[in-house]
C-alpha cells in the first residue's frame, strides 16, 4: 500500500524527528530501546498496539544508510503486515578535522555555503 504524498511527508517528518532525537538525547535513545512504541509515538510515529516493532541499529548491507525510500518502504510493509522495522543507526560521527574553519563557521551559523545547505537530517531532500 503506497503512501499518499501527504502521508509520506508526515512519515518522513516524524521519522526524521525520531532520528534527531535519538542522536541528541540519550534518555530518548534508551526509551526507544526499552519501549519503542511509546518513544516512536513521542515523535509522531503511531504504531498499532498489536504490531511488532524492530529497531535496527546496524543498517543491513545493501541498504544505504539514511536512504528515506528504504525506510518509507519498510513503513508501508509494516502498515500491510503489522511488522514494523525502523533503521535508527548509531549517532553519526563527524570528523571536524576534515572541515575547514569556514565550513565550521557556516555550519554553526546555519549559512549557505557553495550553494549547499547544511541540514540536521540524513535525507537528501534538503539539498
Amino acid at each position: 500500500m503506497a503512501l499518499e504524498p501527504q502521508e509520506r511527508a508526515e512519515f518522513i517528518n516524524a521519522y526524521t524527528r525520531t532520528l534527531i532525537t535519538a542522536w541528541s538525547d540519550e534518555e530518548y535513545a534508551a526509551r526507544l530501546n526499552a519501549n519503542p512504541r511509546a518513544a516512536l509515538a513521542e515523535s509522531g510515529l503511531v504504531v498499532p498496539e498489536d504490531a511488532e516493532i524492530v529497531i535496527v541499529r546496524h543498517i543491513p548491507e545493501g541498504h544505504e544508510e539514511g536512504n528515506l525510500d528504504v525506510q518509507v518502504g519498510l513503513w508501508e510493509v509494516g502498515l500491510a503486515t503489522g511488522q514494523f522495522e525502523f533503521h535508527i543507526p548509531e549517532t553519526p560521527v563527524v570528523d571536524a578535522a576534515e572541515l575547514s574553519e569556514g565550513d565550521l563557521s557556516d555550519i554553526s551559523a546555519g549559512a549557505e555555503a557553495d550553494a549547499c545547505y547544511y541540514c540536521c537530517c540524513p535525507c537528501c531532500c534538503c539539498t
